[in-house]
């Protein structure tokens, strides 16, 4: 019985992925840029974040 629950499992998500709407090949290198930029972004905020946290503490510190 569990062996025909994962048959009709692995069925239903075949049936599911076909009607998936997949981006073009543009649109994803178009996210991808877009995810790729907003991570650099991230990272250089939370580092000049970090330097000036760090530089308060080392001043207040002495």
């Amino acid at each position: 019985m569990a062996v025909k629950n994962v048959g009709k499992f692995l069925g239903d998500v075949v049936s599911e992925m076909k009607r998936v709407s997949w981006p073009t090949r543009k649109e994803l290198t178009r996210y991808s840029w877009v995810v790729l930029g907003t991570v650099a972004f991230i990272t250089v905020f939370f580092a000049i974040v970090d330097y000036v946290i760090t530089f308060l503490i080392r001043l207040i510190n002495g």
